[in-house]
């Protein structure tokens, strides 16, 4: 049983699937090294909670608690 010889839009299918398969590799391993320079830098990450954070609003726009 002899294998046929691969017509001509098979290869440049693999081609185009290969190129595909490359750039998904690329963009999958980027998020990956975001991801972990983004957790190893421990930066804290909050989801927004719909409550004030004074700690994220500029000092003048902070009130000082009277009696201090």
């Amino acid at each position: 049983m002899a294998f046929r010889a691969p017509h001509e839009i098979h290869t440049r299918r693999f081609g185009r699937n290969a190129g595909l398969g490359i750039a998904l590799v690329v963009m999958i391993a980027l998020t990956f090294a975001l991801t972990v320079v983004k957790v190893t830098r421990g930066d804290p990450m909050r989801a927004f909670d719909h409550q004030v954070r004074p700690e994220l609003l500029p000092k003048d726009a902070v009130e000082e608690p009277e009696g201090s």
